[in-house]
């Protein structure tokens, strides 16, 4: 028995061998490469980085522009993620009930999803646009007084979620519809049977039921607000006004490949790697993930 077990575990390793090397080569020597350049000045340009202890990390939380794309990143994640959640969870819910042309509704607003970034991005450009955009002629047409968007540090963060809120949408309504199609219709009918109403139904049954799902999209949420670069890249490409758009992704782009500081570059990404490891642990903490029971 204990031969069966040893050589049925030797065929799992053997099996898993291709993905572990890959993962070794692809992820764990590049993260441990990463964790040693952050302590040293390397340029490039240098054969050698140059080891210098604590002073990146020392350098990136004195400087203003780090601490401020840290706040921005949190902004970014704390009013999108909510957003993003009512939002797909809403129309997802609208999807799933017998209305017509349901099938359009759902290419509808997986679209954007599958659309390149870059692409969507320029469109969005124009639309933010504070002369011709038709954003701001929606605006003059109801008698509010035009934007000006992404040259606003007050509206530019605002407009990115915007934006971003558009393109990543239709993920988390495939998602949520699944969650929703997923669930036994008998456990609702016997809600409304017992006298429940709509309402009642959707917060005491179905709700509950999704709890695995509702994880699952805070948490890719998360990971996903954290790593947010190529819309600020595009949209915004010097970081907005005043930095009012400067993530921290964008912070590592601008020390690695334009100031060619990739000492600096390193810690920056190690302190988001710790921010975002953080981050998800809290939420594993506090919500759990639960496997769906119909029993």
């Amino acid at each position: 028995m204990k031969k069966s077990k040893i050589r049925e575990t030797l065929t799992a390793y053997l099996c898993l061998s291709p993905a572990l090397l890959l993962s070794f080569i692809f992820v764990v020597i590049p993260m441990v490469a990463v964790f040693y350049l952050s302590f040293t000045n390397w340029n490039l340009v240098d054969p050698t980085p140059k080891f210098i202890g604590w002073k990146n990390y020392v350098y990136i939380f004195k400087d203003e522009k780090f601490i401020k794309s840290i706040r921005n990143t949190l902004y970014f994640a704390s009013v999108k993620i909510p957003l993003d959640l009512v939002l797909s969870l809403f129309i997802a819910v609208l999807l799933d009930k017998g209305i017509r042309m349901k099938k359009f509704y759902r290419i509808s607003y997986f679209a954007p999803v599958v659309t390149p970034m870059v692409a969507t991005a320029l469109i969005w450009l124009w639309l933010f646009d504070p002369t011709f955009g038709p954003l701001n002629e929606i605006l003059r047409h109801i008698g509010l007084k035009p934007l000006k968007w992404l040259y606003d540090p007050k509206w530019a963060m605002p407009s990115i979620i915007l934006f971003s809120l558009w393109k990543g949408l239709g993920y988390d309504v495939i998602i949520f519809l699944a969650g929703l199609q997923s669930i036994p219709r008998h456990l609702i009918e016997a809600a409304y049977i017992d006298g429940a109403n709509s309402r009642q139904a959707f917060f005491k049954i179905t709700l509950p039921l999704l709890s695995p799902i509702v994880y699952f999209v805070v948490l890719m949420g998360i990971i996903n607000s954290f790593k947010i670069f190529t819309q600020i890249s595009v949209m915004t490409p010097n970081g907005g006004p005043l930095y009012s758009t400067g993530v921290m992704v964008f912070y590592i782009y601008q020390q690695a490949f334009e100031n060619y500081r990739m000492g600096r570059a390193a810690s920056a990404s190690v302190v988001l790697f710790g921010m975002v490891m953080a981050l998800t642990q809290v939420h594993k903490k506090l919500g759990g993930s639960k496997s769906i029971d119909y029993s």
